[in-house]
């Protein structure tokens, strides 16, 4: 047992440390010797080495913190980029399901959750994290749980030992088990307290232009994910940046030379999800007119990023399940042998999965296949020093697609209207935004855009009146204000001698399908919305959707506007913020 004057100088150093970093280390060095006391007294003494300890600080929504302490040292690290060190995903499983801690004998692929029926725990198998502990000579693991407030698994310690003599036999774990719970139990509340220190990432990237504080550690910590083979899940809320980053982890993994495959299951019926994953041959079901190549072979030795994750059917969840399990899957109408799904895996989601789980809509195996390195993506309201400089990136890049050697600007009164700004909708809702005022500003600038453009507070208050209904003002009043606009609008192509149609007001169905499908973020929901479930049901609503778009478009041609613009990524799916 530990003496006292042990615990309180434990506890010293980690009340003085300023960073988690610290904190981190003085627990490591602190557990790693227990451990090492523990070993000189058994038979095993001489003949096993720890190698090191980790400290995962992962809450349900995704990884915050991952640092080693290497044996001997002194000093927890954040991990570098092709690190082997990565956690066992069962372990971390048992971890979070029980709340125990978990021993695992590498070499004979068995774990032992402490207290819970061994018919209960899978074998750690051959996967790849058994594959890399063997390669870097561990034999036993040790995984203690970190306890939030609440009682809440939110992270856990591991402990590395490189031990063949004790290969297939009890190891010391159980001996020192009390103490290396009590520290762990003392360090949880500073570990979840301290900050991070400052990380120092490389800023200049096309990908990445804009980085604030909030989002360095997440970046360097998806740098060492990239370069794994596992599964990363991207979390956040819509707008939040996860399409970028899975493309930013692509280029940053041994998979870049190959292509980066984008496959949006909120634009695929349910029941074409599956098909869509694998391909299918011609004639393999009723609209089958020819071959389709599947997203899994598209994406062939390169990146396959599913995005929606939350809406994939039951069904089509098994077979994802199996295509991860065993990495192979069979076209959909093919006779022939399985194919091998080669590709690396990311997946997005902007919904709570856990609670998904527990309203069995998403199955509990596939939630835990696709949880091995997750990352919550913070909204732009967390963010607020990237706010300015997104937008003046947003702005530039507008302009140079006009003037390509021409400047664009905020005023700081715009700057100072974008940080009061919640801005829900995150980054994409920014991106409209800046559109919007672009094109405003553009308007007063005649037909021909200016060298230098300067996006001042006015356009920006036009540009928000779109985000910002009057709540004091009936739909029918908001409707007239619309429709007196539109008749000044005539007024003025009227003198110029190119009068406006009174049938391109038919475009008003179209621009409230475009609000509403960016409003619910889902084309069949704003259908819905306005009861046309046939029209979804019988999959006719894309077909409609075209007739609308094709309505506003001949009113933006008109009136000299470019949709994609004004009116969002609707207009303008090639473009993601």
């Amino acid at each position: 047992m530990l003496e006292a004057g042990e615990l309180n100088a434990f506890l010293t150093q980690v009340r003085s440390s300023s960073f988690f970093e610290e904190v981190a280390a003085h627990a490591l060095v602190a557990i790693l010797g227990e451990v090492e006391r523990v070993l000189a007294a058994t038979a095993f003494a001489g003949r096993a080495r720890l190698t090191c300890g980790m400290v995962h600080l992962r809450p349900s929504d995704g990884y915050r913190q991952l640092v080693v302490l290497e044996a001997g040292s002194t000093e927890a690290v954040a991990l570098e980029s092709g690190s082997t060190r990565l956690p066992s995903t069962s372990a971390w499983r048992l971890v979070e399901q029980h709340g125990c801690a978990v021993a695992i004998d590498v070499s004979l692929g068995r774990i032992e959750a402490m207290g819970v029926p061994a018919a209960r725990i899978d074998p750690l198998g051959e996967g790849e994290t058994r594959q890399r502990l063997l390669e870097r000579g561990t034999t036993h693991v040790y995984v203690l749980p970190l306890r939030g407030a609440r009682g809440d698994v939110v992270g856990m310690i591991s402990i590395e030992a490189a031990c063949r003599a004790a290969m297939g036999q009890p190891f010391v774990w159980e001996s020192c088990d009390a103490v290396l719970q009590l520290y762990t139990e003392l360090v949880t509340p500073y570990l979840l307290a301290r900050p991070s220190r400052p990380a120092v990432v490389e800023h200049e990237d096309p990908l990445l232009p804009v980085l604030g504080a909030a989002m360095k550690g997440l970046v360097r910590l998806l740098r060492v994910f990239a370069q794994q083979d596992e599964t990363i899940l991207l979390c956040g809320a819509t707008g939040t940046g996860k399409s970028r980053l899975a493309r930013w982890c692509h280029e940053r993994s041994p998979f870049r030379e190959g292509p980066f495959e984008v496959l949006d299951l909120s634009t695929v019926p349910e029941d074409l999800q599956l098909a869509e994953l694998s391909g299918w041959r011609k004639g393999a079901f009723t609209g089958a007119s020819r071959d389709h190549v599947g997203a899994v072979e598209r994406a062939g030795n390169g990146t396959l990023f599913i995005d929606e994750i939350d809406k994939l059917s039951l069904r089509a969840q098994a077979g994802l399940l199996y295509m991860l399990e065993v990495r192979a899957y069979r076209v959909l109408g093919d006779s022939g042998s399985e194919r091998r799904a080669n590709a690396r895996f990311i997946i997005g989601t902007n919904a709570n999965l856990q609670a998904a789980v527990r309203a069995q809509r998403f199955r509990e195996d596939l939630y835990y296949r696709i949880n091995v390195l997750p990352v919550r993506l913070p909204s732009l309201a967390e963010r607020p020093d990237e706010i300015a400089p997104w937008a003046r990136y947003m702005l530039e890049r507008r302009h140079h697609e006009r003037v390509p050697d021409g400047s664009a600007g905020l005023t700081a009164a715009v700057v100072q209207r974008l940080l009061g700004y919640p801005w829900p909708g995150n980054l994409r809702q920014l991106d409209n935004v800046i559109r919007r005022a672009y094109t405003v500003s553009l308007a007063e600038q005649g037909s021909a855009a200016p060298h230098e453009l300067v996006v001042d507070e006015h356009h920006l208050t036009r540009a928000l009146a779109y985000e910002e209904a009057d709540p004091d003002r009936s739909l029918v009043e908001l409707l007239h204000t619309a429709a007196t606009a539109f008749v000044r609008e005539a007024e003025r192509h009227a003198v110029l001698g190119t009068p406006l149609e009174l049938d391109l007001t038919d475009a008003f169905r179209g621009l409230v399908l475009a609000a509403a499908t960016e409003k619910l973020e889902s084309l069949e929901e704003a259908f819905r919305l306005f009861g046309r479930h046939a029209l979804v049901k019988s999959r006719n609503h894309h077909k409609s959707l075209r007739r609308e778009l094709e309505r506003v478009d001949a009113l933006c041609r008109a009136l000299g506007v470019d949709p994609g613009l004004s009116f969002g990524r609707l207009f303008d799916p090639a473009q993601d913020a």
